[in-house]
C-alpha cells in the first residue's frame, strides 16, 4: 500500500482558531464549556447535518459538516486541556479501529461483497467487545424512537425472533406512501391525547425484552458452549 501525504492547511487553521478561542484571553463562553454542556449543540448540529444531506444542497452540507467537525475538535480540546487525551489520540484510535476492522483491505482476509464485509465485522466485534452478551447491547436507548425501532427490528431479525422477509401487518413499499401513513398515525394519536414517541418507546422496551428472552432460550448450555463461538453481539457499521 502506498502512503501519500495529504496536508490540510484549512483544518490546521480551524484547530488553531478553536485553541485561540479557548485560550486565556479568548472567548469566555468557549472557556466555560464542558463535554456535558456541549451535548445539546452536538445533537442539534447532527440533525442539521442530516437535513442538509437529505436536502442535497452542497453549500449547506459544507456548513453543517463543519459544525459537526467543530464539535469533535471542541471536545478534544476540552479533554486535552484537562490532560486526558488529545485530538491526535482521537485520530490515532480511529485509524487503528478502521484498519483493524478492514483486514480485507489492510491484511490478508477476503471479503468481496458487502455481506462478506459484514460477516468480517461481526467476527471482529466478538473480539473487540466480549462483554456484550446480547445483540441489543450497545444500542443507545436515547436514539429517536423511529431510528431505535429500525435498529431493534434489525437485531430481532438477526437472532431469528422476527422474519426479515415478512411484510408485517402493514405492507408499505414506497417512502412516498410511508411518510403520509406515519403522519396520519401521529395525527390520530394526537387527536386522542396520546404520545406517539412514548407509545413507540414502550413497544420497543417490550421488543428488547423479547429479543433477550429469545437469546436466552437459544443460548447453548455450558456443556454445549465448549469449543463453540457465540452469536456476534453487533453488526454496527465501522
Amino acid at each position: 500500500m502506498t502512503e501519500t501525504s495529504a496536508p490540510h492547511p484549512q483544518l490546521d487553521t480551524l484547530i488553531a482558531t478553536l485553541e485561540r478561542l479557548r485560550a486565556p484571553g479568548g472567548c469566555a463562553w468557549d472557556r466555560d464549556q464542558t463535554h456535558a454542556s456541549l451535548v445539546q449543540y452536538l445533537v442539534e448540529e447532527t440533525y442539521e447535518l442530516v437535513e442538509a444531506i437529505e436536502a442535497g444542497d452542497d453549500a449547506d452540507l459544507v456548513e453543517e459538516l463543519g459544525d459537526v467537525l467543530y464539535q469533535v475538535l471542541f471536545h478534544s480540546d476540552i479533554a486535552a486541556e484537562a490532560g486526558r487525551f488529545t485530538l491526535e489520540d482521537v485520530a490515532a484510535n480511529m485509524t487503528a479501529k478502521m484498519i483493524g476492522r478492514h483486514p480485507h483491505v489492510f491484511a490478508d482476509a477476503t471479503a468481496d461483497t458487502a455481506d462478506e464485509v459484514i460477516a468480517v465485522w461481526d467476527d471482529l466485534k466478538k473480539t473487540e467487545k466480549p462483554h456484550r452478551t446480547s445483540v441489543v447491547d450497545g444500542i443507545p436507548p436515547g436514539m429517536p424512537a423511529l431510528a431505535l425501532a429500525d435498529k431493534l427490528l434489525g437485531r430481532a431479525h438477526k437472532v431469528g425472533l422476527l422474519d426479515s422477509t415478512a411484510p408485517g401487518a402493514v405492507n408499505v413499499t414506497e417512502e412516498d406512501e410511508l411518510g403520509p401513513l406515519l403522519l396520519a398515525i401521529v395525527a390520530s394519536a394526537k387527536a386522542n391525547g396520546l404520545d406517539s414517541e412514548r407509545a413507540l418507546r414502550g413497544a420497543l422496551r417490550q421488543l428488547t425484552q423479547e429479543i433477550q428472552a429469545h437469546e436466552a432460550l437459544a443460548k447453548p448450555s455450558s456443556n454445549e458452549q465448549s469449543g463453540s463461538s457465540e452469536e456476534p453481539s453487533s453488526s454496527e457499521q465501522p
